[in-house]
């Protein structure tokens, strides 16, 4: 479903920064500079770590993710399933990126799980400018224009079925949790299948390096935004 996006190596997978730059932008529709090949900070995205653990483990009706570090180009990850049933994926020293619970039946569908993890990645990709910059703008803060910072937190959902398996997520409400330099936005989202309500399920982000809203900031950094989305669309 998405192997363009990740090497395999023996049991591990590998995402170079140029797979998850075209992951994130074709994809995800996400202009994130952190997800630049050449960005100092570069980082894959979460999402492409969601996909991959749907990917190989199926949907199950409850699953929450739990993301504690980012992921820099071409490291070897391991995604296995503890004693418990959990997911975790690592790397060869340890280190946890990302843990998965879950509950519930789970189909490993291919066309289900395809499409489930389409539609959340077009949902989850317009973090910025559509979902933060309102609510950055009604409490008066942004991230440091010269270095914006979001980060993934977590993110999970709640399904009543997965047979007929249809869905659409819409946003529901967003809120913005402001504590001195630091925010936490939480997006809460409805699951529909063919029209109907089949669940729920929220998203936590981190925005760090706050300081005080410049409209005139803001609106350079939404030009550059659509640029970055102009620029890939034409190429």
């Amino acid at each position: 479903m998405f192997k363009e996006f990740y090497s395999q190596r023996g049991e591990q997978v590998m995402i170079s920064a140029e797979q998850a730059s075209r992951f994130a932008k074709g994809v995800a529709g996400d202009y994130n500079p952190i997800h630049n090949p050449d960005a100092r900070r570069f980082c894959v995205p979460g999402d492409l770590l969601f996909t991959l653990v749907l990917e190989r483990f199926g949907l199950s009706r409850h699953m929450q993710f739990h993301f504690l570090a980012m992921v820099g180009a071409d490291t070897p990850l391991n995604f296995s399933e503890v004693e418990n049933g959990d997911i975790h994926v690592t790397d060869d020293n340890g280190k946890c990126y990302l843990t998965v619970t879950r509950s519930g039946e789970t189909t490993r569908d291919n066309a289900a799980v395809d499409a489930f993890s389409r539609c959340y990645v077009a949902f989850s990709g317009k973090n910025f400018p559509h979902y933060l910059k309102p609510l950055m703008e009604e409490h008066g803060v942004m991230f440091n224009p010269k270095r914006p910072l979001v980060i993934y937190d977590s993110m999970g959902f709640s399904l009543e079925r997965l047979d007929g398996f249809s869905p659409d997520l819409t946003l529901n409400h967003s809120s913005l949790e402001v504590n001195g330099k630091r925010a936490d936005a939480l997006l809460e989202f409805s699951i529909h299948s063919n029209g109907i309500p089949v669940g729920i399920g929220s998203k936590k982000l981190v925005v760090s390096g706050l300081c005080d809203y410049d409209a005139v900031a803001m609106e350079a950094i939404v030009a550059e935004f659509y640029r970055l989305k102009a620029a890939y669309e034409d190429a």
